[in-house]
């Protein structure tokens, strides 16, 4: 790091023709995201930015026409899981993920809702689906985890824009500070966001729900037998996590209802798992990703 001391290192001069840009560098062990994102408690935070990104219009209409989150949402969701952690503690690997989510999107274009043409990795997409998770953490970390301080949001902030990186948005595509991000935020709410069709699948309960299909045989045996029940009530819980750990102001602009009733559930539950959870041995705290990459980072740091 260049101090006051120590005169700056000369500029490396233009990249030569074909050299590729140096790796976006993923968010720094110890800091906030990882301490929180690979938290069992994450998971249930995801329905909620999940399905605040799919609200915008094209971002809506991407998925409804080409995803697979009807027929094969159990993959789907173990492999975006795999993804968003690859993103924090993939380390080298995490810039390779980020360019592989690119070139998964790459030919997801059509009309969206409202008649306009979109590609998904058009920014004023593709930095919503990145923008969702900032406010999600804040929000529902207040039940499940926390109350950040200031400095520690602004931190998060920062890590988030690193994340950002490691998808391949430019810095002039996000807000680069939080003054900046609340009213790009506020501003998505009031003019982009609506009750999309595949925003308002997510928060149904009578929708059809394929069982999951891994494993061991005793499992799958007791999931063929049991799967309407179990079918019915984890659509319920889905909805209730789903809305309640939404922001208010963005379940008013999907036209989401929740009721005081609902809130004194969720305080209840949130309660019993922020305590609960911090008991638990780090290996079923986190996520295998996580847990594998915190102990290699300790191990390293001794």
């Amino acid at each position: 790091m260049t101090t006051a001391q120590q005169p700056a290192a000369p500029s490396p001069g233009p990249r030569p023709a074909g050299a590729r840009r140096a790796d976006p560098e993923p968010p720094a062990p110890g800091g906030v995201l990882w301490t929180i994102s690979g938290d069992i408690r994450a998971l249930l935070m995801l329905p909620a930015a999940f399905t605040l990104q799919v609200a915008h219009p094209a971002i809506g209409a991407g998925v409804d026409e080409h995803s697979v989150f009807r027929t094969d949402p159990w993959g789907r969701g173990e492999r975006s899981l795999r993804s968003v952690q690859l993103w924090v503690y993939g380390g080298e690997q995490a810039a390779e993920e980020g360019r592989r989510v690119r070139r998964l999107h790459k030919e997801i274009q059509g009309i969206d809702t409202r008649g306009r043409r979109y590609h998904s990795l058009d920014p004023a997409c593709y930095a919503w689906v990145h923008a969702t998770g900032f406010p999600i953490y804040l929000y529902a970390g207040r039940y499940l985890l926390r109350r950040f301080t200031p400095a520690q949001e602004r931190q998060l902030y920062r890590e988030w824009l690193q994340v950002g990186r490691i998808l391949g948005l430019h810095d002039r595509d996000m807000p680069q500070t939080i003054e900046e991000y609340w009213p790009y935020y506020r501003r998505m709410l009031a003019e982009e966001i609506e009750p999309t069709k595949v925003a308002r699948e997510l928060v149904a309960t009578d929708v059809p729900l394929p069982r999951p299909t891994g494993g061991s045989l005793p499992v799958r045996l007791l999931l063929r037998v049991f799967w309407p029940v179990l079918r019915a009530a984890f659509l319920r819980f889905r909805a209730f996590v789903t809305v309640g750990y939404m922001p208010p102001d963005a379940r008013a602009a999907i036209g989401l209802e929740w009721t005081a009733a609902q809130e004194r559930r969720l305080r209840r539950f949130s309660t019993a798992v922020r305590l609960l959870v911090p008991l638990l041995p780090e290996r079923v705290r986190y996520l295998p990703i996580a847990y594998r990459a915190r102990a290699e980072w300790r191990a390293g740091a001794r």
